[in-house]
């Protein structure tokens, strides 16, 4: 098991990026990394509650292996802390029947203002044996990057 450490400061306020995690439509604009994409099946938004979510693989992409089917990544993340625009803790288990993807992941978020911006600090521990922490490193940063593109495109008043 490993852990994973990835940040990015983001031009917005604590308020706006701990929206765009705990609402379940800009869960599906930003959290799905690089060309993927994201649905949100069921969403329940307090601690205890939970969300279920899949990651789908572009269909050109011949290489990716999801997890759960041929081009998805299906997963259940309970929340387990909710502090409004400081910090979200969730327990993340994927749909899968692989060996190498048991387990509950832990993502940790923190949301700390640095002037007009905001870091964004997300930490993954008990990362399952199947992904690699280099993978899970530079998804992250993937959808860090998109993070920071959806807050902005909201604050100027587009969807």
């Amino acid at each position: 098991m490993s852990t994973t450490q990835s940040s990015r400061l983001i031009n917005a306020s604590p308020e706006s990026l701990y929206q765009a995690f705990t609402d379940p439509h800009a869960l599906e604009a930003w959290m799905a990394p690089g060309e993927m994409t994201g649905k949100v099946h069921t969403f329940d938004l307090r601690v205890g509650g939970s969300y279920s979510m899949s990651l789908y693989y572009p269909t050109a992409d011949r290489s990716a292996k999801g997890k759960s089917a041929a081009n998805e990544d299906r997963y259940t993340a309970r929340f387990i802390t909710l502090q409004p625009n400081k910090k979200i803790v969730e327990g993340i288990r994927f749909d899968s029947s692989g060996p190498g993807f048991v387990g509950e992941m832990i993502m940790e978020a923190r949301f700390e203002p640095e002037g007009r911006a905001t870091r964004v600090t997300m930490v993954f521990t008990n990362i399952p044996l199947g992904i690699k922490a280099e993978d899970n490193e530079k998804g992250t940063e993937l959808s860090l990057e998109k993070l920071e593109h959806y807050v902005r495109e909201k604050g100027a008043g587009k969807s």
